[in-house]
């Protein structure tokens, strides 16, 4: 039989040994406390429902996986593997909270950080040397920005430094930076592989023992531990992930024709258009250009907030990777880069019709 596929991996991943009368689907395991003599321990060392997501992670991202309490809790794990004093080498645009939390550490004296734009690819090979940890987003948040992750990565790990990469945008149904060489593939898995809405947690996988073994210790002493409830919720989410990456993706890819060609659309940010400045690169070693797309709006902060609080389809809400559609405009929170337009409105592109999607996005269009 050949590997499965991903639709397949999604759906007979994670469950439990079949036998007569056994269940289909993984119990939620409640209890922090079980007899000596196993292999867990105390109830925040493991869980058999976070084994079961974790598992099923693993399939797609092609290693060892481990999950935690929340995205930002597995980025915290990884920002613990750097020495003290050591360098970071990061995106100047991206996730604000792991922007926040590099920027608290450096403050603190932690550690030093580098900020480039990874989609400059000699910026970022110059800022190599003497990196301890080179932490990629790509595509960036929310300018879709994309790195040249195998030269990167390649360049990276022949100078001896740790590479980490966010695949929360791309998922590995677009690529796999396992597979590419990097040492740490992070998830928010409230996103894509949850995908509902109704999840917060985080995942780590990699193939490496040492890695895995402190981040393990990072989980363990840490506290940063999933709940039993929102493992099982992730894993149910995780058996229509391909399903819904495959229809998003394809509305986004057409949201972004007709955004682009909007008269009162001033740019339009999304590597699937082979007018973005990334869609070469993109395509060289993607396998599609996933579902957020971001646009800026002709006028100002004040005109990109009337869109998003028109629309009736679209939720204006914080997050992506739902099955419904959301949008805000960035700039709304503090923390986001100045380098990101007060205009720019990141659109995660969900599962609904794409004729209602357009609708509305017309409608609430004409508010400018």
């Amino acid at each position: 039989m050949t590997e499965p596929r991903p639709e397949t991996i999604a759906i007979t991943t994670g469950r439990p040994h079949a036998a007569p009368d056994a269940p289909l689907n993984p119990p939620i395991e409640l209890s922090s406390t079980f007899h000596a003599g196993g292999t867990i321990g105390y109830g925040r060392y493991g869980n058999e429902t976070w084994t079961a997501l974790e598992s099923a992670i693993a399939a797609f991202e092609l290693g060892e996986t481990l999950t935690f309490s929340s995205g930002m809790a597995a980025i915290s794990a990884v920002f613990s593997l750097v020495p003290l004093g050591g360098t970071i080498t990061a995106s100047h645009q991206g996730y604000n909270g792991a922007m926040t939390l590099l920027h608290t550490l450096e403050k603190s004296g932690h550690i030093k950080v580098r900020f480039v734009d990874v989609a400059n690819t000699k910026e970022v090979l110059a800022a190599l040397d003497g990196t301890s940890l080179l932490w990629l987003e790509s595509p960036t948040n929310p300018t879709l920005d994309v790195a040249d992750l195998p030269v990167l990565i390649a360049a990276a790990k022949k100078l001896g430094c740790m590479v980490s990469l966010d695949n929360t945008f791309a998922t590995p149904l677009v690529q796999q930076p396992l597979v590419m060489g990097a040492d740490i593939v992070m998830h928010s898995v409230t996103k894509y592989f949850a995908g509902h809405s109704d999840v917060l947690m985080g995942s780590v996988s990699t193939n490496d023992p040492g890695l895995l073994a402190r981040l393990s210790d990072a989980r363990k002493f840490g506290g940063a531990i999933p709940g039993p409830f929102e493992a099982w919720l992730a894993l149910r989410g995780i058996r229509t992930f391909p399903l819904r990456v495959e229809r998003a993706q394809a509305n986004a890819l057409e949201l972004a024709k007709r955004l682009s060609v909007h008269p009162k659309v001033a740019k339009v940010h999304y590597p699937g258009l082979p007018t973005d400045a990334h869609h070469e690169r993109a395509k060289s070693f993607m396998k599609g250009f996933g579902s957020v797309l971001s646009f800026v709006v002709q006028g100002g902060a004040a005109q990109a907030d009337a869109v998003c609080e028109a629309s009736r389809v679209i939720t204006n809400a914080t997050s992506l990777g739902g099955i419904e559609s959301l949008w805000e405009r960035r700039r709304r929170w503090a923390l986001e880069s100045s380098t990101v337009p007060e205009a720019l409105i990141r659109f995660s592109v969900g599962c609904e019709n794409i004729e209602d999607l357009w609708s509305d996005i017309e409608e609430s269009l004409k508010k400018i």
